[in-house]
């Protein structure tokens, strides 16, 4: 079940922040966040990203669906619970790696690095 809700600010600049393109992720938070992924996919019965390998995922298209999960979705039984209560972690990192990777374009763009 999804409720509807109206984003916070918060989560507004969070989506915003976030590249268009994916994520520059390590190999131990891209797992995290695939199995993440996968986890709300498979507890709630939904296919997020139909036919779309998840290194290809958009960064800004990842952590809105994560924040929309997070406010929408309505866990109903054990596992539902579980894959939804990861959510904010998950979007913690989503956030982080996000914010490291407008700092690195910035870096780039001043010719620092």
């Amino acid at each position: 079940m999804k409720k509807d809700y109206i984003p916070e600010l918060s989560e507004v600049r969070m989506v915003r922040r976030a590249p268009e393109k994916p994520f520059a992720f390590s190999a131990d938070d891209a797992r995290y966040i695939e199995g993440c992924l996968r986890d709300v996919e498979a507890a709630f019965g939904l296919d997020a990203f139909p036919g779309v390998p998840f290194e290809r995922i958009p960064a800004r298209a990842l952590i809105g669906l994560f924040i929309d999960w997070w406010r929408g979705l309505e866990p109903t039984n054990e596992s539902q619970q579980e894959a939804h209560a990861r959510l904010p972690a998950a979007i913690r990192l989503l956030d982080t790696v996000s914010t490291w990777m407008e700092e690195l374009a910035r870096r780039e763009g001043s010719g620092r690095s």
